[in-house]
């Protein structure tokens, strides 16, 4: 039986199009017959490597207006709910160590989702050690023990090669996705992006 073809998603917790993208890929990709391999990682190194030391959307306040409008209208057509966040971008990174762990325990999903509906719908501090356990317990996981792993050395540098991965790949932004070497970027490009997986020989 030959192997379902698989699309790598590289997703960033402080991303707002990345949001968007994890509340729909699951469904899209069943539907397509193609796997999801999640791949976190930290967006801000990706930006200071481009000489960037903030958000895009903050150092370029017109693109920051038109994405919250096209945040709220994306949102509304995909009947999820939003909240402007008070604050952006959040820190991702104890969100991102954790789900590593998930990535490897099998429950990165959820987790995702819930950590980007608690930024971008419910406007909470992800970048929180209190909202992250919050979260794991809401999701039936041993918060105290995956917060001490998350944060141990190791998980740390896992991270790092992580990130450093996704800039040696080429990526500049996320969502991200990649079937085999081919890249598309944004959460507009996830139904080409697995419509390429679903018809690749090689996936």
């Amino acid at each position: 039986m030959a192997e379902r073809p698989t699309i790598e998603f590289w997703y960033e917790f402080a991303s707002s199009y990345s949001w968007l993208s994890v509340m729909r890929i699951e469904a899209l990709a069943a539907g397509a017959g193609v796997e999801v391999a999640w791949r976190p990682f930290l967006l801000g190194p990706v930006f200071l490597a481009l000489g960037w030391n903030d958000s895009p959307f903050n150092i370029y306040p017109p693109k920051g207006r038109y994405m919250w409008r096209d945040l709220a209208r994306l949102a509304q057509k995909y009947g999820l709910p939003f909240r402007m966040p008070g604050r952006f971008p959040r820190s991702g990174v104890l969100a991102a160590r954790v789900a590593l762990l998930g990535v490897e325990e099998g429950w990165v999903a959820p987790f995702s989702r819930a950590v980007l509906n608690a930024n971008f719908a419910e406007d909470r501090e992800i970048g929180e050690a209190v909202v992250i356990g919050e979260i794991l317990s809401t999701l039936g996981l041993p918060a105290e023990d995956l917060l001490a792993r998350a944060v141990t050395p190791e998980n740390k540098l896992a991270l790092r090669a992580q990130t450093e991965r996704a800039a040696e790949l080429g990526l500049f932004g996320a969502p991200s996705f990649r079937v085999g070497d081919e890249l598309f970027w944004g959460n507009d490009r996830l139904e080409d992006a697995l419509e390429w997986a679903r018809r690749s020989p090689a996936g």
